[in-house]
C-alpha cells in the first residue's frame, strides 16, 4: 500500500507493459529511474506489480512534475532502451485523481 498521499486532487501516470525476453540491466535500470523519480521535484509515491503484465503507477504533485520527468535525460535514454530492448509493447496513460479511498488493517 502506498504511502499516505496529500490530499487529491494529484496526478497519477499509469505504465502498463509487456516485456522482452530480454533481462541485460533491466533491474538496475528500473532501481535506477526509481531513485531518480523520488529525488524529483512534485514526485509522491509509486505503486508497482508484475506478472503477465506490468503495472507501474507513480503519483505526482502536477502536471509540470510529469513533464520534467518524461523529459529527464537519464528517464529519456531509459526510455530508448525500454522500446528497442526491453518491450514488446507499453501504453502510458495520465489521471486526475479527484477522490482516494483507503481502507487498511
Amino acid at each position: 500500500m502506498t504511502p499516505p498521499m496529500p490530499e487529491p486532487p494529484y496526478y497519477a501516470v499509469i505504465f502498463t507493459s509487456i516485456r522482452t525476453d530480454n533481462n541485460d540491466d533491466y533491474i538496475e535500470m528500473a532501481q535506477r529511474m526509481l531513485e531518480l523519480a523520488e529525488g524529483m521535484p512534485g514526485f509522491l509515491s509509486v505503486d508497482s506489480a508484475r506478472e503477465d503484465v506490468g503495472i507501474t503507477v507513480s503519483y505526482w504533485e502536477s502536471l509540470d512534475a510529469i513533464k520534467s520527468w518524461r523529459q529527464h535525460p537519464e528517464h529519456l535514454a531509459a526510455q530508448k532502451r525500454g522500446r528497442e530492448e526491453w518491450y514488446e509493447g507499453f501504453t502510458t496513460r495520465i489521471c486526475r485523481v479527484k477522490k482516494e479511498n483507503r481502507f487498511s488493517r
